[in-house]
């Protein structure tokens, strides 16, 4: 059983919810881009169970507030969101965990805040993106992020109400990885019934986030810290981010970085989006390393 929790910020809210005993070992759990907090709904129940779990949505997805009108969604500001709940449970040192866009996030609060970071785990992390070297590039893709939000704008509509089956069913098509199970999960936080049907929660803004880019400096320091041995830090699975446009490319992209933080570990043929055979991963890097502090 889990428990809903909420925590004010200054344009209303970060919805959460939370397994386990509140006094057990704290770990907050980070969610993918456009996703929400039932993405760990299968796996939490798999893992230890004297743990304290709390998966939040980042603003702009799920259950939590939109940001204000006007205010585009930058990669720093889902940082903020992590360290605002952390505040909110007064937790001084805890283990993150992050899927996809949450693992970002979850190691660029590791290397703002590594005193308060116990353990990190990444589930198909996209890795650090360094910053175009070509300035046009660089020029064109902040133009870019500007140019969508005001487009958006412009183009404010009531939002488009479908029925339960066609909004799984378009979740379905954007999200191809996904099974029917896994889409009514993430559907069941993710949308809301008006009387003309479902309504997608997420904010259309965040479709416009800016992305957070490295220097090639900063990004091997925040590596090097990373793996520091006095961090305790393990990563799981992770998969390389294919390079978008040729503007982007992956700084942790598996074939160029073995052992240590970056070591891309194969789960079994056809099993990488399966809960158990990641709960098992998770479960025993978790035993371990909490004997370890």
């Amino acid at each position: 059983m889990f428990s809903e929790l909420k925590f004010p910020v200054p344009w209303g809210h970060v919805a959460a919810k939370a397994w386990g005993p509140s006094e057990g070992h704290p770990v907050l759990c980070l969610h993918g881009w456009l996703d929400n907090a039932n993405t760990f709904d299968k796996l939490l129940p798999l893992l230890p169970r004297d743990c304290y779990y709390v998966a939040m949505d980042f603003s702009g997805h799920g259950l939590s507030s939109h940001r204000p009108a006007g205010s585009p969604y930058h990669f720093l500001d889902y940082v903020s969101d992590v360290r605002r709940v952390a505040a909110a449970l007064q937790w001084r040192r805890f283990t993150l965990m992050g899927h996809s866009m949450g693992g970002s996030v979850a190691g660029m609060f590791c290397f703002l805040y590594p005193e308060m970071v116990d353990k990190l785990i990444l589930l198909e992390n996209l890795g650090f993106l360094l910053a175009p070297e070509d300035t046009e590039a660089w020029l064109k893709s902040k133009r870019m992020v500007i140019d969508r939000l005001l487009s958006l704008e412009a183009k404010q509509r009531t939002p488009k109400a479908r029925s339960p089956e066609a909004a799984l069913q378009r979740l379905l098509e954007a999200n191809r990885h996904l099974t029917a199970e896994s889409g009514a999960i993430l559907l069941q936080r993710g949308a809301t019934e008006t009387p003309a049907g479902l309504v997608y929660n997420r904010d259309m803004r965040v479709r416009t986030s800016t992305r957070w880019t490295l220097g090639t400096a900063q990004a091997r320091r925040q590596k090097s810290l990373c793996e520091s041995p006095t961090g305790g830090i393990r990563v799981y699975p992770q998969r390389a981010h294919p390079a978008s446009g040729g503007a982007w490319k992956s700084f942790c992209a598996p074939e160029r970085a073995r052992g240590g933080v970056w070591d891309h570990q194969q789960l079994p043929d056809g099993a990488e989006h399966q809960s158990q055979a990641l709960g098992r991963r998770i479960t025993a890097a978790v035993v371990q390393e909490n004997r370890e502090l």
